[in-house]
């Protein structure tokens, strides 16, 4: 979807042409995007990312298409309790998260994350809309395992607030802090938040944008990107340890959104440029499909 400058009238308009279809498939559904924490971990060319990033969310909410933007921030979490002199703790990849951490998660998460998003996507128009999980019940949440601290687990979501803001035209940002019955707040691992937010929404689409061209058999050859897979494959995958480490929580989420009522799951490289549309209006896609 990216065009050079010196693109001919012609070539121009026949991507347009390519991607009328899609646009027209997809005016009036909603796309729920779990944009990566680590797309905004360098400052300079993190800036450019993000502003490419919101500009291609504008683009879909202008043609009709309902955004829904979800969010991480592990490195910015980790970079900010770094300069306060702690100790990140992680079992099994999840960070221990104590009182402290977790008034670091929400200082970060909302409070400079959602706002650095928000910030990009309204220098287009007065759009987005900055939130937690903990908002108007959004995400409820239960504690994974004592020994982890305040990390959670989704056991509900309530997705009111997020359609009403679709209805009036707005583009919601979410930050995935959840919280219990008693108003106890949780860290919610962001891919699994994010699918569980497609799930309620009945999403047509769930994208993680990541630093990974999607799921390959060899991680580290490029030839072995496989560009479709079911949700039966992708539990082979993760069986055999073909998909492993941070990938899996990516992985899981899409299998489980497309067994339920998402109608397609895409991981894809967010920082090749334009990526979320050349994956969305383009019939070869840049990243990896997975689908029931």
């Amino acid at each position: 979807m990216s065009i050079a400058a010196s693109s001919t009238p012609e070539l121009k308009a026949a991507v347009l042409c390519e991607a009328l279809p899609y646009i027209r498939r997809f005016s009036g559904r909603i796309v729920v995007i779990k944009y990566g924490g680590n797309a905004l971990a360098d400052a300079q060319s993190d800036a450019e990312a993000l502003a490419s990033f919101a500009a291609d969310v504008v683009l879909l909410r202008s043609i009709g298409i309902l955004p829904v933007v979800v969010h991480g921030g592990g490195p910015q979490i980790g970079a900010l309790m770094e300069r306060l002199g702690m100790v990140p703790e992680f079992r099994d990849g999840l960070r221990v998260t104590d009182a402290a951490t977790l008034d670091i998660a929400r200082m970060v998460l909302v409070g400079k994350v959602n706002r650095d998003i928000v910030g990009a996507i309204n220098t287009h128009g007065r759009l987005a809309v900055g939130m937690s999980g903990e908002d108007a019940g959004l995400i409820r949440a239960t504690p994974r395992d004592p020994a982890l601290g305040f990390v959670g687990d989704v056991v509900d979501v309530d997705p009111s607030i997020v359609t009403r803001l679709l209805t009036e035209g707005l583009v919601p940002v979410v930050a995935t802090i959840g919280s219990d019955t008693t108003g106890q707040a949780y860290n919610i691992n962001a891919d699994t938040g994010a699918g569980a937010l497609a799930e309620a929404l009945a999403a047509e689409k769930l994208v993680f944008l990541t630093d990974i061209a999607g799921i390959r058999t060899d991680r580290n050859d490029p030839s072995t990107h496989l560009s479709s897979l079911s949700a039966d494959d992708v539990d082979r995958l993760i069986a055999s340890g073909v998909v492993s480490s941070g990938m899996i929580p990516k992985a899981l989420a899409c299998a489980a959104a497309v067994r339920h009522s998402v109608t397609s799951a895409h991981i894809l490289d967010g920082r090749l440029e334009h990526a979320l549309l050349l994956e969305l209006f383009t019939p070869e896609g840049v990243g990896t499909m997975v689908r029931a």
